[in-house]
């Protein structure tokens, strides 16, 4: 389609004696493209040039601008490497010539214009690096390079930097480069000499882009963007680069490589590079710090540039000045850099493009994305214009009104609207981020009255947590709010006290105050933690990062479900490629999930059946994601799993999908070798022994108390043979072993047994044949005489427990588990929940059992939420009681002491009678 069937805007000729010159240059154009290029070249002195110079080459060019610009770069790569210098700077002329005219005539959108510019960019670099590096390899300065790897560049690549990665090229841009290589690709006694020779082609590449000559020139070509550019040479090695990152590197940096990419060279190297630097650049945890750090970096280009001032027209910077184009793309990049750790739908490069993906995901309001997307590109339109007067890398408006008037005739617009327009548009930019960036200074009023002496407050600046000035900065800023929340509860001197104490175990307060300052309802919440729940507070004190989960996302949404948590984990390890990485992260997700369980909890989202649910739903899903992972790694040893591989049985209360805040996971591992009786690896190991030590892996993942903490501890004493027995049990092993040696006990043990993980083949066969062997007919004396037995066991060993313990005693939880198992056994059903089992013993009414076993589970799952220590009311404190009192349904403690008892009391009655009706049976 040509160019003048699609013209929809033109320019005025500033200057109308020039712009009448056009028709000299080109006197086949007729009709608005006549028009096009008199007001081109009347108000642009840069394109008049131009179209004098081109003017012949254009007629061709115009009829199909995109094939045009497709049939220059094509002929570009068919160049010779003597003559590509000025080849490249006859096609930039022509590339800007016609990239200008489309976008004067409304023929091309802002991301097409910035999209070309970028592509031929990348293309210039390109070339010139094969061209330099091939040089230095033909003259054999390259050592161990040949001309295949010419395409390559010897390992060297370029990452292209600011705008050019992101594929937002201005109109007059500079291109920012880092220049890196791949220093695997040589011996290390070549090392130095390779530095030399790409360090040479790399100033070789630069002056080819770099250098005016008669022809022009390409690109300003600017390397100062690499590491510590002061002493390092202009091309680096990799591994130095990426240590240096790690050790040094700075929030700009990060932010800066957001929209790094790999453009020319050892493509592939680069992207391995940018691979390894993502830890650096996208944090694990949500960064509000990152915040401070932007402003911070506005405020000093302001400084430096001179751009504090008010909003003034004449001479305003339209990128680094107020409501410029750099505040939108720092408000952009900064709440990437935020949560692009967690979240990779947000790692874009393109600004507009990563303003909707924020949106997407809850962080900018779709208004104020749309606000801004539309002030971006009308920002970029005028810097353009600003541009494309001389062919000058500036972008401050003209400081006379002849200069405007000329930049609102190349824009085809009245100059009033339009310097109303950019007024208003500059105002509401700066509106828009100045307030993310630096909010209005917080109240600072005194401590609360109701504190009475504030000794215990004034304390606080000893912290660890505020011994940096960022912090107590920070800390000055929300220390009012979360007093006045303190305040405002039940007991504000014990919340004050217990808040006291989780200050005090705070490691660092940069993180956690910045959260608490971008995100007030935050404090809400940690006052409602303290207030209820010292066990938790400090829990939080020591893992301040899973907050990053109450911001991050759905967090009060509805429980997910196991399959969905399944699915999330293992998408969440398989972005690390290091197998203790994928174990770390698994930890943080687990103690996200976890809290989250908690919280809702405390906070009435979910009752105790809900949670415990949720709990042993969380617990299934990290086995079932962890456990494949755990078997690669030991393949790469071992090789893969000989016969079908090993499913994990989940065993006690992990089986009844019943967990608390505390719970370990009982298992039990199975495996069929399918009469493999070795793995075939490097180290191959008998079948046995494969998977004992396989199954010592899994063991190790959950509980070894890595950089992020243990996952869960594993008890396998329900095993066959318990302690003395193998850690994983064959199949046939473990048939044969129920079948004809187990107790009654492991029976009424195996009542509530379920696989967890493992391949669907093997989970499928353990099932039927659990429910086939608990199917079969059962002496009611005998298993009732087994479950007497065990009570007297656990009554010997462990005693009657104190009046508020919820599993020891009698009438409690552990009693009527064991009634339940035996009911469940006896019916022949294999139910695992306790209520629905205990409802298939007709032959006693399991009603009091129900009721008993309801409010001690409510009891135990609240308890160990907000403590690790036995149940005390006096020392758990106004709120972790009034908590128990809303889980139990109990007034106060009194009440719910005599709830338990009186409920207790009946339950084992009960069972007294049914373990009565076995002996006499």
């Amino acid at each position: 389609m040509t160019l003048a069937s699609r013209i929809t805007r033109l320019p005025r000729a500033f200057d109308p004696e020039r712009g009448a010159e056009a028709q000299s240059f080109a006197p086949w154009a007729s009709g608005a493209l006549a028009d096009l290029l008199e007001g081109t070249a009347g108000s642009s002195p840069y394109l008049h040039g131009l179209l004098q110079r081109e003017g012949d080459w254009l007629e061709g060019a115009c009829e199909d601008p995109e094939a045009t610009l497709s049939a220059l770069q094509l002929a570009l790569t068919e160049d010779a490497p003597d003559t590509l210098a000025a080849e490249l700077r006859r096609a930039k002329r022509r590339m800007a010539l016609l990239v200008a005219l489309c976008d004067l005539a409304g023929v091309w959108p802002l991301q097409r214009v910035t999209g070309a510019l970028t592509e031929f960019a990348d293309l210039a670099v390109s070339l010139a690096m094969r061209a330099s590096v091939g040089q230095e390899i033909k003259r054999g300065k390259l050592p161990g390079m040949g001309e295949d790897d010419i395409a390559t560049a010897g390992g060297m690549v370029a990452l292209a930097m600011g705008k050019m990665g992101a594929g937002e090229l201005n109109y007059s841009s500079d291109i920012d480069l880092i220049v890196l290589f791949d220093e695997t690709r040589y011996d290390p006694d070549d090392y130095h000499e390779a530095r030399q020779s790409l360090v040479r082609a790399t100033r070789k590449m630069s002056a080819m882009l770099n250098d005016l000559t008669a022809e022009g020139y390409v690109f300003r070509t600017d390397l100062r963007l690499r590491p510590d550019p002061a002493v390092t040479p202009v091309c680096m090695a990799m591994e130095p680069a990426e240590r240096y990152y790690e050790s040094f590197g700075r929030t700009w940096e990060r932010a800066a490589y957001i929209k790094a990419r790999a453009c020319a060279g050892d493509i592939a190297a680069g992207e391995r590079f940018l691979k390894a630097l993502r830890p650096f650049v996208w944090r694990r945890h949500l960064d509000f710090a990152a915040i401070q750090d932007a402003h911070d970096m506005r405020l000093r280009i302001r400084e430096h540039k001179g751009f504090h001032g008010a909003i003034t027209l004449p001479g305003h910077n339209m990128k680094l000045g107020r409501g410029g184009i750099r505040e939108i793309e720092f408000f952009t990049q900064t709440r990437q850099l935020i949560a692009g750790g967690r979240d990779p739908s947000l790692r874009l490069r393109g600004t507009v493009e990563g303003l909707r993906a924020l949106t997407a995901r809850g962080w900018v309001p779709q208004a104020v994305t749309d606000k801004l997307g539309d002030h971006y590109r009308a920002h970029r339109e005028v810097e353009h214009r600003i541009q494309m007067v001389n062919d000058a890398q500036t972008h401050d408006l003209p400081g006379s009104r002849e200069g405007m008037e000329r930049l609102a005739c190349l824009s085809g617009r009245d100059l009033t609207e339009m310097k109303a327009d950019l007024t208003a548009r500059l105002t509401e930019v700066h509106s828009l981020t100045e307030g993310f960036f630096a909010p209005d200074a917080r109240d600072t009023s005194a401590v609360p009255e109701v504190f009475g002496d504030s000794a215990l407050v004034d304390r606080w600046a000893t912290y660890p947590c505020l011994r940096s000035a960022r912090a107590q900065d920070l800390w000055r800023r929300v220390r009012p709010e979360i007093l006045k929340r303190l305040a405002g509860t039940a007991r504000p001197t014990e919340a004050l006290s217990t808040f006291d104490s989780f200050l005090s175990k705070l490691p660092a307060g940069v993180q956690l105050f910045s959260l608490f300052d971008a995100n007030p309802s935050l404090m809400d919440l940690l006052v409602d933690i303290v207030g209820t729940s010292p066990d938790l507070a400090a829990f939080l004190a020591q893992n301040a990062a899973v907050l990053d989960a109450v911001i991050g996302g759905d967090f009060f949404a509805a429980w997910p479900g196991r399959a969905a948590l399944t699915a999330d984990l293992s998408a969440v390890m398989a972005r690390e490629a290091d197998y203790e990485r994928k174990l770390d992260t698994a930890r943080i997700w687990a103690k996200e999930w976890h809290f989250r369980v908690g919280v809702h909890l405390l906070r009435g989202l979910m009752q105790a059946e809900e949670a415990g649910k949720a709990y042993a739903d969380l617990a299934e899903a990290v086995l079932a994601a962890v456990w494949p992972v755990v078997q690669a790694e030991f393949a790469l040893k071992h090789g893969p799993c000989p016969g079908r591989g090993a499913v994990v049985l989940g065993m006690g209360s992990l089986g009844a999908q019943r967990l608390h805040a505390r719970s370990d996971l009982d298992v039990i591992v199975i495996y069929d070798p399918e009469g493999e009786e070795n793995s075939e690896g490097r180290r191959p190991l008998p079948s046995r022994l494969y998977y004992a030590r396989l199954t010592q892996a899994l063991v190790t993942a959950m509980t070894a108390p890595m950089a992020e903490g243990k996952l869960y501890e594993i008890d396998m004493r329900l095993r066959p043979s318990g302690n003395q027995g193998p850690v994983a049990t064959s199949w046939a092993a473990f048939q044969s072993y129920q079948t004809t040696e187990a107790w009654t006990w492991e029976h009424l043990a195996l009542t509530r047994a379920r696989v967890v993980a493992g391949p669907a083949e093997l989970a499928g066969e353990v099932e039927a044949f659990r429910a086939e062997l608990l199917a079969r007919p059962r002496d009611r004396a005998d298993v009732l005489a087994a479950v007497r037995d065990m009570l007297a066991r656990i009554a010997a060993a462990k005693g009657a427990g104190s009046p508020w313990e919820a599993k020891l005693g009698r009438g409690r939880m552990q009693e009527i588990d064991l009634v339940a198992q035996a009911a469940s056994l006896l019916s022949g059903k294999a139910i695992r929940q306790t209520p629905r089992a205990l409802r298939q013993g007709a032959w006693f009414d399991s009603g009091p059992l129900v009721e008993a076993y309801e409010l001690a589970w409510a009891l135990q799952i609240g308890a160990r939420l907000v403590s690790d220590k036995p149940l005390n009311p006096e020392a758990l404190g106004g709120g972790g009681c009034a908590f128990l009192q809303r889980l139990t349904g109990c007034p106060d403690m009194d009440h719910l002491r005599a709830k338990l008892n009186d409920r207790t009391a009946r339950s084992a009655a009960v069972i007294d009678a049914v373990l009565a009706t076995g002996e006499t049976a």
